[in-house]
């Protein structure tokens, strides 16, 4: 076995972390490549991501770390866009070793991009089969990736072995897809994709929507405290000028 990579200052107090420099092989946290080339894929991966956390709090979400499923193959590693794994602890990790953490992730979304969308939809798709991931999903957020007639987002499970595509149908008037792994409905929301819990049919909805929500009802309360704070000055008023009118009355 070749010797290990020497350790940067960096990475020198941390040998200890088990995900990242085990039994003398070193599993580097990055592969020097973007999270995203576009905004419209970035969006989608942080969205989904920052979603799914508040939807499945007990669950690992993590968006753009290094997968390695072979022990001791530090060249074997995949990054999924988004990934999902209920039941290993959501503590932060450098990567994630499939041996360490005694499964493969459950759940794993790739957004498209045009240098990508092909690589996602055919060698991708075979890794993650072989290394026994349940569902794969692909989104193309623009619409303008995957080749003409091609649904925008596609859903695939993991049966005996191979990816059969996963059909989806109409939810509260919108069309989704389930899935069993998260237990929840995924459908297109524009240019991202939004969460639906089927139990009780709220939609996860995004951070910037939620403060939104949060700046609306703020606006409400105000104007509304404003009114009714007015409404008591008024009354304030008339009763003051009724008894001043009683007062000046002759006896």
């Amino acid at each position: 076995m070749p010797a290990p990579p020497p350790l940067s200052a960096a990475a020198a107090v941390v040998p200890h972390v088990p995900d990242m420099y085990e039994e003398d092989v070193f599993y580097p946290s990055g592969d020097g490549k973007p999270m995203a080339e576009n905004m419209w894929q970035g969006d989608a991966i942080m969205a989904a991501a920052a979603d799914l956390r508040a939807a499945r709090p007990r669950a690992l979400v993590a968006a753009d770390i290094l997968v390695y499923p072979e022990r001791g193959n530090n060249r074997n590693s995949i990054a999924p866009d988004v990934l999902v794994a209920f039941g290993i602890g959501t503590h932060k990790r450098w990567t994630y070793n499939v041996w360490c953490e005694g499964k493969p992730p459950d759940w794993v979304l790739e957004v498209a991009s045009p240098s990508t969308q092909t690589k996602d939809r055919n060698e991708k798709l075979c890794r993650y089969a072989e290394m026994g991931v349940p569902e794969c999903w692909l989104f193309d957020p623009t619409g303008e990736i995957f080749p003409r007639g091609m649904p925008r987002l596609q859903a695939y499970r993991l049966v005996a072995g191979k990816y059969q595509a996963m059909a989806s149908r109409v939810v509260a008037g919108e069309r989704a897809i389930r899935s069993r792994r998260l237990r929840l409905d995924v459908c297109i929301d524009d240019e991202l994709l939004r969460f639906r819990d089927p139990a009780t049919g709220s939609v996860v909805r995004h951070r910037p929507e939620i403060e939104a929500l949060v700046r609306q009802e703020t606006v409400r309360r105000e104007a509304a405290e404003a009114r009714a704070a007015e409404a008591e000055a008024r009354v304030a008023e008339l009763e003051a000028a009724l008894r001043r009118s009683r007062n000046g009355r002759p006896r």
